[in-house]
């Protein structure tokens, strides 16, 4: 399996698993568009069911625990104290947790529709994976997740099928993208904020006054770059924005901001653009970018596989129906042990899947 091919599928399957993503609740629906019915008569750690397929309690616990030491590895321990919206950052990672989890299970339930099977070499490449991960477990992190080698190797079968199953589905889609549709230009720019951050990274917006003067500094800003006085030197004196050259295609950026770049042309410097972040100056330094534009064929490919793919996984799942263990669900918490550090149970599937 190609490494870009592992890239694409693994990008829709495990969007949000490592530290970034929106959780899911636990409500009417689970975010995969499955119907969630709380019901009793479970297996003993059982977290859920769908239809055939089910959640175990220590399958759960190593996709809770990769992502609870990924963002300890970055933030310390803690940022479980953060709170948004009267939820705690564990819930929400929790949830995540979940979701992708029943996510993975229901594309499973998926191939065994379209009969999508893993070949004799692809089991054997997720039996050698669970066995790597499984090697690299300390014995206290077995026994809090409750593992075995057999729950691993079970993790990165469902996983593989998974991908491949994504791969099915999108194998027709391959649309022809014009160097138009694609085209990424580069610009500089320089940014006269109209907001400022209180101290808890909140947006403030400046008042009326603040705004007009705000505007006042961007035209003069602009009077000297119409002046042909030096644009990088305009930047570093004046921009309020960190990052001074972006690379885009359509329908990547702010409308009034790449509306008025992608109408100059190379060296072109455009009149003040207001945005949400305040007002620019912009100057376009390249109308076509060919590496860039190329990149973004491709990126253009895998947006549309992704929809094809979306549109293919919500007709099948909308008549589902997911049986949550609600009391079990409840009392699965983050393992806080200073033994329990393992978080690379996505990198060893894809030393195995990826290459």
């Amino acid at each position: 399996m190609g490494k870009k091919r592992w890239q694409r599928a693994a990008a829709y399957i495990l969007s949000g698993i490592m530290l970034t993503g929106t959780a899911s609740g636990c409500g009417d629906s689970d975010g995969i568009g499955t119907k969630v019915v709380l019901t009793t008569g479970f297996e003993k750690d059982e977290i859920f069911r769908i239809e055939s397929i089910s959640c175990k309690r220590p399958e759960l616990m190593v996709y809770m625990t990769t992502i609870q030491n990924r963002y300890e590895s970055v933030y310390g321990q803690e940022i479980w104290e953060t709170i948004a919206d009267g939820v705690t950052l564990e819930e929400n990672v929790k949830n995540i947790a979940l979701a992708q989890i029943a996510q993975i299970k229901t594309m499973n339930l998926m191939a065994e529709k379209y009969e999508v099977k893993l070949d004799e070499e692809e089991r054997a490449q997720a039996e050698n994976a669970a066995k790597m991960y499984y090697e690299s477990l300390g014995e206290r992190e077995i026994e809090l997740m409750g593992v075995n080698e057999k729950t691993i190797k079970s993790l990165y079968t469902e996983l593989a099928r998974a991908e491949k199953m994504y791969q099915y589905t999108i194998k027709d889609i391959n649309p022809e993208i014009s160097d138009d549709e694609a085209r990424t230009i580069t610009v500089q720019h320089i940014l006269i904020k109209t907001y400022t951050l209180d101290g808890t990274g909140k947006k403030i917006e400046y008042t009326e006054e603040a705004k007009k003067d705000a505007y006042r500094r961007a035209i003069e800003v602009l009077g000297q770059a119409r002046r042909d006085e030096d644009f990088d030197a305009l930047i570093r004196k004046y921009s309020e924005d960190d990052k001074a050259t972006y690379s885009f295609g359509k329908g990547e950026m702010e409308e009034s901001f790449e509306t008025a770049a992608f109408n100059l042309g190379t060296g072109e410097i455009s009149d003040v653009v207001e945005t949400e972040f305040g007002y620019h100056i912009i100057k376009c330094i390249n109308t076509f970018d060919r590496e860039e534009t190329d990149a973004n064929k491709i990126k253009i490919v895998e947006q549309r596989q992704e929809e094809a793919f979306g549109q293919e996984y919500d007709a099948y799942v909308s008549t589902l129906t997911r049986n949550l263990n609600e009391e079990l669900w409840d009392s699965v918490n983050f393992i806080h042990d200073e033994e329990v550090t393992t978080q690379n149970f996505f990198e060893v599937y894809a030393q195995y899947f990826g290459s």
